[in-house]
């Protein structure tokens, strides 16, 4: 009987066998990570700089909601809220220096973003590589010019008395123009010579967006007889479009951050009226006044009036299913 019930009895089931150095396996993010971490030890640099130059600093922004004294400190100053704000729409300099950035940024939006498209289309229609690089070095040089060596030169060429442009005019039976002292010219300049400067660097952008294309489409499109600029129109714009419209986005975000180097160097007592900016007021009232808090409410203005303008134009371009920065 005894050995019927030990044979009918199952046996217990083998003990898992223990491993001293069995470990917990990662989560599948964290696997990813250690698979590219190469990337992130090169990441890295970038993101220290970001968090202590960009995130750091905005423990900062609390000056504007303050009297900020230095000798007191951030939290020793007293809380006075949005008094700099309503000082700063109050105040009789607000139309004048609102009324200025806008339209330089919009003048600049305007001449200076669909010129290096057309510059990049161009010039990726050029045939001899040859001169396809050296077009590409001409138009590219300018963006390693030093603001300060490219006002230097306005002023050389612009001088009433010697400047090359008031020779032709002189040459042509006109009177000379103080075009550096001058409010009219000053918005004109400002946005020529930004193009001048930078519109090489931004056809860098698009013609890197244009080498995507798959050159089968031109193939075909030849084949069936279209001409470059039907090639142009119905191939290339199209192919870069996305691009076109995230960099048009980071631009209406970034509209009212007229360069403020530049438009200090071309300041003068006579453009004053067309050349006072926000970042060049709040140079003068922050720096030269010692008005700490109230020139971090006007940048802290300018920012949030930045903001509006990325998140409205960044929703549109989502409901006109575009390409979008999220």
């Amino acid at each position: 009987m005894s050995r019927i019930l030990a044979r009918s009895t199952p046996a217990a089931p083998p003990a898992p066998p223990t491993n001293a150095n069995h470990r917990t396996p990662l989560p599948l993010h964290l696997k990813k990570v250690a698979r590219s971490w190469q990337l992130y030890v090169l990441l890295a640099p970038a993101l220290i700089y970001i968090a202590v130059f960009k995130y750091w600093p905005m423990y900062g922004v609390q000056i504007a909601f303050r009297n900020y004294n230095p000798v007191d400190g951030f939290t020793g100053s007293p809380w006075v809220g949005l008094q700099h704000f309503i000082r700063f729409v109050n105040s009789y300099q607000f139309g004048q220096v609102v009324g200025n950035t806008f339209w330089i940024a919009v003048l600049g939006l305007v001449v200076a973003f669909p010129i290096p498209i057309v510059l990049a289309l161009l010039v990726n229609q050029l045939q001899s590589e040859r001169f396809k690089k050296f077009t590409q070095t001409v138009l590219y040089s300018p963006a390693f010019i030093s603001t300060v060596v490219v006002v230097g030169m306005m002023f050389v060429l612009l001088s009433p008395r010697s400047g090359l442009v008031n020779n032709a005019i002189q040459l042509a039976g006109g009177e000379p123009i103080f075009f550096m002292g001058s409010s009219e010219w000053f918005r004109p300049i400002y946005v020529i010579s930004d193009v001048w400067q930078n519109a090489g660097f931004s056809m860098i952008v698009y013609l890197a967006a244009l080498s995507g294309i798959d050159p089968a489409l031109h193939d075909a499109a030849k084949v069936d007889g279209a001409s470059k600029l039907q090639r142009i129109r119905h191939i290339d714009l199209p192919g870069i479009m996305p691009v076109v419209t995230v960099l048009f986005i980071l631009a209406i975000g970034n509209l009212l951050n007229v360069g403020f180097e530049k438009a200090l160097l071309m300041q003068t007592n006579l453009n004053l009226p067309a050349s006072e900016i926000i970042q060049t007021y709040v140079y003068h009232a922050g720096l030269q006044q010692a008005q700490f808090s109230y020139s971090a409410a006007i940048g802290l203005f300018n920012s949030v009036l930045n903001l509006v303008l990325l998140l409205t134009f960044n929703w549109v371009a989502r409901r006109a299913n575009q390409a979008t920065l999220w």
